[in-house]
């Protein structure tokens, strides 16, 4: 299991970073391997965080190598301040069930 998390500083939106973004949400939910995803925000820094969670990386490269990514990617200083991307491998997780999760149910610990 492999994730990407996304941290920004947002800067100002408009109708085509909005048409941009639900089209990359779809491309990395159509790709075979993808799990989920989950975002938050720090309200201290202003910074938000997307973490998508996928099978494997040649999963999360599917992603990293479509056009409507590497669109997004020359155009983000349009849009934001600012950003970091962290890829990291999974090695553990574990919880009470109490909360839906994307890797939930792979119980590795």
């Amino acid at each position: 299991m492999f994730t990407a998390t996304f941290t920004f500083a947002a800067g100002t939106y408009d109708d085509e970073f909005h048409a941009l973004d639900a089209r990359i949400a779809e491309v990395a939910r159509a790709i075979p391997g993808y799990r989920g995803e989950e975002t938050w925000e720090n309200p201290a820094t202003g910074l938000i965080s997307n973490v998508y969670y996928w099978d494997s990386m040649e999963a999360l490269q599917q992603l990293m190598a479509h056009a409507t990514h590497r669109e997004a990617k020359q155009a983000q200083a349009r849009w934001l301040k600012g950003y970091q991307v962290v890829i990291a491998e999974v090695v553990s997780t574990y919880g009470d069930g109490g909360i839906a999760h994307p890797l939930a149910d792979i119980n590795r610990r």
